[in-house]
């Protein structure tokens, strides 16, 4: 709220920034810079903890790999890590400034770039908003396909992870398997929509494409293929001792400070948080079809690792399922107009977790105020927390287990 509202809470101990430079500082405006100033990152003091041989180590923004930036200053003694503080921000783009005045032609393409592989996540929570919005609703054949698409897309990245873990502690086996196998599941939302990440699937009113018999069997197919060689793979990555050795009491987060920073999708799942949007909030299909909410109790690498294989699991499950069941019908709806001085939220369980959109209407009916938090925006603090009282060359393996977005926390 300060950065964006420019209200500066009174006797906030120390104020400081989230995503961007703050917008209270006189002379700036609510996105935190003057006129014609670009946004900045959320760069500003930093913790220090004083004593004898304790030493600060600096990582990043810019990191030996093709990945997006964030710092990350780790306050240690020796080996051990006292403290981890994430400044990130270096990716905000503006991307809820430029939808105010919406919707328009270029709405839903920003939309589906908030976090790249949210796709389906993001450009469902919005289309949810609009449909809120506007009275409408989808035909219940564009609810089910949605919702294939959502768990095609947590199939995938659930793989992706596992394998990216795998590769973190030198087993190769499913690092291998898994780095074919989630290209399997992105060519599924490929054949299904002609992109891997679902661009261009998902719209406002239901959906732009529709499903075949063949096409529904050539799903079902390569679903098959693919779920028999993931099982393998993950078979072989939590049979194997010397995995379960650095995976097993690294990086844990008790429960409850999983509740009291309010962790969201796999990582809150993997401390026993048993909380799920699909189940707690249901929209679309899943009004009417039950996914068992998977838990770990231990809040460790290895809860966050094998949360991800349960829910691959019961994606397949539910992938499969529909599929067989795909009701009958047209897959877009007509379109409605947006009501004027209106409020939508919209929830969905996106594959990192609580995907939530607030779309606020003015008097013509255009937005007025748009917000977008996106499951990142909740979990950086958690692996902060993971990293307490473990030793720094563990870093890479427990941020490698929440695998949060810079961009979808950054926006």
């Amino acid at each position: 709220m300060a950065e964006q509202l420019g209200l500066r809470p009174q006797g906030h101990p120390w104020l400081k920034p989230v995503r961007y430079r703050a917008s209270w500082r006189p002379g700036h405006d609510a996105w935190g810079r003057k006129e014609g100033e670009p946004i900045l990152p959320a760069v500003g003091d930093f913790f220090r903890v004083e004593g004898t041989e304790v030493h600060e180590v600096a990582v990043g923004p810019v990191h030996a790999g093709v990945i997006e930036p964030g710092h990350f200053r780790f306050q240690c003694h020796g080996e051990r890590v006292f403290h981890l503080e994430i400044a990130l921000g270096f990716q905000h783009r503006g991307v809820e400034e430029s939808l105010l005045g919406g919707p328009h032609r270029q709405t839903t393409a920003r939309i589906e770039t908030l976090a790249g592989d949210t796709t389906i996540g993001h450009a469902t929570a919005f289309s949810q908003a609009v449909e809120a919005l506007s009275g409408a609703s989808a035909p219940p054949r564009a609810q089910a396909i949605r919702g294939v698409a959502l768990e095609l897309e947590r199939l995938a990245n659930h793989t992706g992870d596992l394998g990216a873990l795998a590769g973190d502690v030198g087993f190769l086996p499913t690092a291998s398997f898994c780095g074919r196998l989630r290209g399997d599941f992105l060519n599924l939302t490929a054949l299904l929509c002609g992109n891997r990440f679902g661009r261009g699937l998902v719209r406002p009113g239901g959906t732009l494409v529709d499903l075949d018999d063949a096409l529904v069997a050539e799903l079902g197919r390569r679903l098959e293929e693919a779920m028999k060689d993931l099982r393998g793979a993950a078979g072989l990555l939590f049979g194997a001792a010397t995995v379960l050795a650095r995976f097993e009491g690294t990086g844990r987060v008790d429960p409850a400070t999983a509740e009291a920073l309010g962790l969201v999708g796999p990582a809150a799942r993997a401390c026993g948080v048993d909380q799920d949007v699909r189940r707690d909030h249901p929209t679309g299909i899943w009004r009417f079809v039950h996914v068992p909410v998977m838990t770990a109790y231990d809040g460790d690498v290895n809860g966050r690792a094998f949360v991800r294989w349960l829910e691959a699991q019961r994606s397949y499950d539910f992938v499969k399922a529909q599929l067989a069941t795909l009701p009958k019908g047209a897959v877009r709806a007509a379109a409605r107009p947006i009501r004027p001085e209106h409020v939508a939220v919209s929830l969905v369980e996106g594959w990192r977790g609580e995907v939530c959109h607030v779309a606020v209407t003015d008097a013509d009916g255009r937005f007025s105020r748009y917000k977008v938090v996106d499951p990142s925006f909740h979990n950086w603090m958690g692996l902060a927390m993971a990293l307490r009282n473990e030793e720094i060359s563990d870093f890479p393996l427990c941020n490698k287990s929440f695998n949060l977005s810079y961009c979808g926390h950054d926006l």
